[in-house]
């Protein structure tokens, strides 16, 4: 299933993703396929194509939602366990559970801003939550129950973070991060934000950690996927922004 632009971008990241490679060159991997991918005229010709019910929409529609951090996902290639390609929608100042948490993910990955701007802060522990320094959270382990489940959320303890790194990312730019890599990351402008985000599924681990310093967390937030229509409405919506940029 799938027009040329599909087709050709799942070929492209068979190729890069699908074999079996230490977690730094997938890291570097992904990083050069998202940048091919994300250029503005290659991820326009790939949206509108998905837009058109190219594809597989009702598959993709399920793994599509709003999330927590407060950005739109949407899923645009589902490699399975090798990989996924979503099209992050950050909206300025929308307000969302977990907007300021610390977090990592279960497998590497690279991002592409393909217009707008983000900001990003990478965090490492302290020794012990008592450390003097830093800057004091609270720790839970994040893990699914499924594909569309809720995110479950389990308070561990107190925690003491540092900060490693302060950047910022412009329209053209990329990062790649290894899976454990702790990080928080904004839409820094007033307009719509929007990055090419590249999941890989080599060692996928079984939950995330998450850090707050803005009050407990419930111990479920739902995650609620977007139905076909909406799914597609919002692939048409992404479209004429790219075209607008």
């Amino acid at each position: 299933m799938g027009g040329r632009q599909v087709l050709a971008a799942r070929r492209l990241l068979a190729e890069a993703l699908d074999g079996e490679l230490p977690e730094h060159e997938r890291v570097l991997a992904a990083r050069a396929v998202v940048a091919e991918l994300g250029s503005p005229d290659r991820l326009l010709e790939l949206t509108a194509e998905l837009a058109s019910g190219e594809g597989d929409p009702d598959a993709c529609a399920r793994l599509s939602y709003r999330h927590v951090l407060g950005f739109d996902k949407l899923l645009l290639i589902d490699g399975g366990p090798h990989h996924k390609l979503r099209a992050h929608l950050w909206h300025p100042g929308r307000g969302a559970i977990g907007e300021e948490d610390i977090h990592n993910h279960r497998s590497p990955l690279a991002s592409y801003v393909v217009r707008g701007r983000l900001a990003m802060e990478l965090y490492a522990p302290r020794e012990t939550p008592r450390e003097d320094g830093g800057i004091e959270a609270d720790r839970y382990l994040e893990s699914l129950t499924g594909e569309s489940a809720d995110w479950r959320l389990e308070a561990t303890g107190p925690a003491r973070l540092h900060l490693t790194q302060v950047a910022e990312y412009t329209a053209g730019s990329t990062y790649a991060l290894p899976a454990h890599t702790l990080h928080r990351a904004w839409c820094d402008t007033a307009e719509p934000t929007v990055t090419l985000f590249l999941e890989t599924g080599s060692g996928r681990r079984r939950h995330t950690d998450v850090f707050t310093a803005a009050g407990p967390h419930p111990g479920a937030v739902p995650k609620v996927p977007l139905d076909v229509a909406d799914y597609l409405a919002e692939l048409n919506a992404l479209a004429e922004l790219l075209r607008s940029s």
